[in-house]
């Protein structure tokens, strides 16, 4: 998520005129937050997912843990 996607996503919610106020940047760093929050959550579930009754085999495990990984790492792009 970039500044353009937030910006556009706040309107879409009603806010206008961040740019000016001056309060983006407490706006990206509180979409930064949910951001985060969110992947982590997902990645709970899949971490949740490992071993789970008869899908627990190496394979489900790998590509289980694969996601998890894959899921966090996008907070390193972002």
């Amino acid at each position: 998520m970039n500044r353009d996607d937030i910006i556009q996503m706040a309107e879409v919610a009603g806010m206008t005129g961040l740019e000016s106020s001056g309060i983006l940047e407490n706006f990206e760093r509180f979409a930064a937050l949910v951001a985060a929050h969110e992947r982590e959550a997902c990645a709970k579930v899949c971490d949740d997912l490992v071993g789970d009754g008869m899908m627990g085999t190496a394979e489900w495990n790998s590509g289980v843990l694969n996601c998890v990984a894959a899921i966090r790492a996008r907070g390193q792009h972002d």
